[in-house]
């Protein structure tokens, strides 16, 4: 098993050597509160919704005193405003108050802030610290799993579970590489089996559709030729960058 988890890394790597998180950022702040509004929507509705959001509250200091309804209506279109809103104004006060307005660099500080669980935090980490995370999202958890990596579904297990088998330095691009694949080819409901670049080494190979031509029909963002999450993305990304929000 750890043979073939080590042989999915290699081979995704060579699919998806663009891999990146798939939210727009400039800065670890920027990223922590993409992150937190990523919450049961899509990486492209925050993409279109931060650029407002950021031109307003630049800062920890300043989202930290922005008006209740100001900042709710800013980022309604991510779902869950409200919540989200209390959470953006109480870690940007505890970034304020406790870290001098920087977001830390270390695990225990970040999910101590509101609103910031080890998702999030691994996510920072790994992307704006340069530190090894497993990102265990939706699509991470479905894929180690359809992939007989593991029959945990509580997030922290699976997360423990996949750290044993995939080398530390690995981790965060593994999770960014499973999470395209998850998005992109081996999609819930119905697999594109067979446009899978990894589907001999696939135990619920034929769980999806098989046939190459239909299989292709099925392929999402850059892999169907179709815009991808990120408006502004890296230079690397082979498809096209996302539209802003309300564009036709």
């Amino acid at each position: 098993m750890v043979r073939r988890a080590r042989r999915i890394n290699r081979e995704l790597a060579e699919v998806y050597y663009y891999a990146h998180p798939e939210l727009d950022f400039e800065n670890p702040f920027q990223l922590l509160v993409a992150t937190v509004l990523s919450a049961q929507t899509t990486d492209l509705r925050v993409n279109q919704t931060t650029p407002a959001l950021f031109a307003a509250y630049p800062t920890p200091e300043e989202m930290a005193a922005a008006d209740p309804e100001k900042l709710e209506e800013l980022i309604r279109p991510t779902g869950f405003f409200r919540n989200k809103a209390k959470s953006l104004t109480g870690l940007s006060t505890a970034l304020r108050d406790r870290f001098g307005g920087e977001v830390p660099g270390k695990l225990e500080d970040l999910v101590s802030l509101p609103g910031v669980g080890r998702k999030t935090a691994f996510v920072v980490l790994g992307n704006a610290f340069g530190r090894p995370g497993l990102t265990v999202d939706t699509h991470f958890g479905r894929l180690v799993r359809r992939w007989k990596l593991t029959e945990q579904t509580d997030p922290d297990r699976v997360e423990a579970e996949i750290a044993e088998i995939i080398p530390k330095s690995e981790w965060t691009d593994f999770s960014h590489r499973t999470i395209f694949h998850g998005r992109r080819i081996c999609h819930s409901r119905r697999p594109a089996c067979g446009a899978c670049p990894i589907a001999e080494l696939c135990p619920a190979y034929g769980e999806g559709e098989t046939d190459p031509q239909k299989a292709k029909k099925l392929l999402k963002y850059e892999m169907g030729g179709q815009p991808g999450q990120r408006l502004n993305p890296p230079a690397d990304y082979p498809g096209r960058p996302a539209p802003p929000l309300g564009t036709p």
